[in-house]
């Protein structure tokens, strides 16, 4: 998971019967204000990832219950990304290039409802359950993990805009080995950790440069996670759920 940013949970339990209305061309018609955070769900400027950046590969893990949770995470009701259209079409030009390369991109996660931001926060306040530890949080208790910023209250995934994601060589039909794996929760997972390999910090590199071309800011946690710089929604967060259906094509 990202060094998440999230909303409040009872801000979302006031809009969950509005979660899911449908697409309107009016934006503001149906945004909300609560607990000081405008919230919408209005899904018009979004795009399906799979329609914008077609050579992408989708491994949309918080539909699957390999993440840190165990457990398929409420609000992605199908294995599908979604981006607002500007932060879709800067992510067209950085598969371009790398595509020239011999690489095409690899998603673990773009746009993220509300409704998973909370089942995150409930799922942390659950100190018993601890069924991926193992996998993605072995040196940490995870009594700790709301003081270390690894859930928060608010996530800028939530805006629409960011995207989690990794490299995949069409040499080798494998994944690029970043020395260190998605959602680890740890130093390990900061771009510029120096106990990774020479050439697993390269493939950090190349990734990150590309994306930082094309427009996109790096968060210094996580070597996956990104920004567009410009994003068209900076203090709105969204509520509809993670469905092809939601947006128009």
């Amino acid at each position: 998971m990202t060094k998440t940013i999230t909303i409040m949970a009872a801000a979302v339990m006031l809009l969950c019967g509005g979660c899911a209305g449908q697409a309107t061309p009016d934006h503001a018609a149906t945004a909300n204000t609560v607990s000081g955070v405008k919230l919408s769900a209005d899904p018009s400027d979004f795009v399906l990832l799979s329609d914008a950046v077609p050579d992408a590969i989708l491994e949309i893990r918080y539909y699957s219950t390999y993440n840190f949770v165990g457990d398929r995470i409420a609000g992605y009701e199908q294995p599908q990304a979604l981006l607002t259209k500007e932060a879709a079409a800067a992510l067209r030009q950085v598969s371009d290039e790398l595509l020239g390369r011999g690489y095409r991109l690899k998603i673990y996660d773009a746009y993220r409802p509300q409704k998973a931001v909370t089942h995150f926060m409930n799922w942390a306040q659950d100190i018993e359950d601890t069924r991926m530890k193992s996998y993605f949080y072995p040196d940490l208790d995870k009594s700790v993990l709301f003081d270390q910023g690894y859930i928060a209250e608010h996530s800028g995934h939530s805006r629409g805009s960011t995207v989690d994601l990794t490299l995949f060589d069409m040499k080798t039909e494998k994944e690029v080995d970043m020395g260190g794996t998605f959602d680890f929760f740890g130093p390990r997972s900061h771009p510029d950790f120096t106990g990774v390999t020479k050439q697993q910090y390269a493939n950090r590199m190349l990734l990150r440069e590309t994306m930082l071309k094309h427009g996109f800011k790096p968060l210094p946690e996580e070597w996956w996670h990104f920004t567009l710089k410009d994003e068209p929604y900076p203090d709105t967060y969204f509520t509809f759920p993670v469905n092809e259906s939601t947006v128009a094509r």
